[in-house]
């Protein structure tokens, strides 16, 4: 396909995603199926403009004064891609499979594409239903907040030091050219250009041995700040398909036993495989029963219960562009309804002196720092542990990321424009 026929394309897919509410991916997989001449190079272009559009379709809109599909992927090649008017219009030429010749409103709107006095959410390229919640936690900064979370994130890498450490995982993923991660002491970062094909990591004999893990920085970075040790009785309580449980089990480096759980057991059916490869022999899959006995035996024992609570997902916006334009409030008093319920089924699990680490995905205060306060006044001999001093999980890196965080009194709160990291909300609770 030529730039202009994928230019094309991905207006159709984007026009298909807005008449018909779904997801990107599904989308992008349909058109493929019905367009089966197009090659792994194409798909992958068509996907990065389709992503990189859903990023900036609220500014590309203002820009352009249009809310059509052409006027988003227009807009996003000059805001986002940073091509030239000429070279867009090279684009639009009207030739064969190529969108039509650009008009010259779309030439004018293109030569000077003003964000001048745009609204917070335009600028941020967030829903504006949004904007008090945000505003409320960023205040005069939501709008590069969001825009941060517009951006592309780049590929995070977690070395599971029970099969390896980071310098021989480097070695095995050389040709990749990994990073280590700001952060993160075992975390790689491989940068991802927009129009190319992920790696193949899943095909890398690093990742077949279980070396390495795909979790982004801020996710290993929950995990460590949790400080699971060797030796304890640690409960992943929302474990899904075990990203965390990983890491909580490379901590305890297999001594004393860690019990993974999910209230879904299709989220766990993953964990199984990644638990073998890993190398982690200290874990316990508690699949859910009907009758929710699965952890009865574990009552007022744990050293540490882990919640991963369900929530909007709003730190993971880099990762998942289009989610934002589905997020709707109804789904936020879902969710707090579900970390509420959570919080209190932790309460009972953990022994006097243990504690609990609250992790969420979101950025807003009411799934994070509200949530805290509210189980504090309904739950008895549970403290706050400042922030400050669970950082001190990272060692030498915490002075600085105590910087670059948000704190507040009940928790942390790590974003991509703060620490380059998905956005991650953590709080320590301790049992007295």
């Amino acid at each position: 396909m030529t730039p202009a026929a994928r230019l094309s394309a991905a207006i159709e897919i984007v026009a298909d995603i807005e008449a018909r509410h779904r997801p990107a991916g599904d989308a992008l997989k349909d058109w493929g199926l019905s367009h089966r001449f197009a090659g792994s190079g194409d798909r992958a272009a068509l996907a990065g403009l389709v992503y990189d559009a859903l990023r900036r379709r609220a500014s590309s809109v203002h820009v352009m004064g249009d809310p059509g599909p052409r006027a988003v992927l227009l807009g996003m090649l000059r805001l986002e891609r940073k091509l030239e008017p000429d070279a867009i219009a090279a684009l639009a030429n009207g030739g064969r499979f190529a969108p039509q010749p650009l008009s010259p409103d779309e030439l004018a709107r293109l030569a000077l594409p003003d964000l001048a006095g745009a609204p917070p959410w335009v600028a941020g390229d967030y829903p504006e239903w949004l904007d008090p919640h945000l505003a409320r936690v960023f205040g005069e900064e939501r709008a590069a907040e969001g825009a941060a979370l517009a951006s592309r994130a780049p590929l995070d890498l977690r070395v599971n030091d029970i099969k390896g450490d980071r310098d021989a995982a480097t070695a095995l993923l050389a040709d990749l050219n990994p990073v280590p991660t700001r952060w993160s002491p075992f975390g790689l970062r491989i940068a991802l250009e927009a129009d190319a094909k992920n790696p193949a990591i899943h095909a890398e004999p690093a990742f077949i041995k279980g070396m390495v893990e795909v979790q982004d920085e801020g996710s290993q970075l929950a995990a460590l700040l949790a400080g699971a040790k060797p030796g304890e009785h640690v409960v992943d309580l929302c474990a899904g398909a075990g990203g965390k449980t990983l890491a909580l089990a490379a901590a305890m480096h297999n001594q004393g036993q860690l019990y993974a759980t999910d209230t879904d057991k299709r989220r766990l059916a993953p964990i199984h495989e990644r638990l073998a490869r890993s190398g982690a022999r200290n874990v316990q899959v508690r699949t859910p029963k009907s009758v929710g006995t699965e952890l009865a035996d574990l009552a007022g024992r744990a050293d540490l219960v882990l919640i991963d609570a369900p929530c909007t997902g709003i730190g993971t916006w880099r990762r998942n562009p289009d989610a934002k334009w589905r997020v709707r409030p109804g789904a936020l008093a879902v969710r707090l309804k579900e970390q509420a319920a959570v919080l209190d089924r932790a309460a009972g699990l953990v022994k006097p002196g243990g504690r609990i680490v609250y992790v969420t995905c979101s950025v807003l205060a009411e799934e994070n720092g509200d949530q805290i306060q509210a189980f504090l006044a309904r739950a008895t001999g549970f403290k706050l542990v400042p922030p400050g001093e669970a950082a001190n999980a990272l060692g030498e890196r915490a002075y600085l990321f105590r910087r670059a965080a948000l704190m507040a009194d009940e928790g942390l709160l790590m974003t991509p424009r703060r620490t380059d990291t998905d956005g991650f909300y953590v709080s320590v609770l301790a049992r007295t």
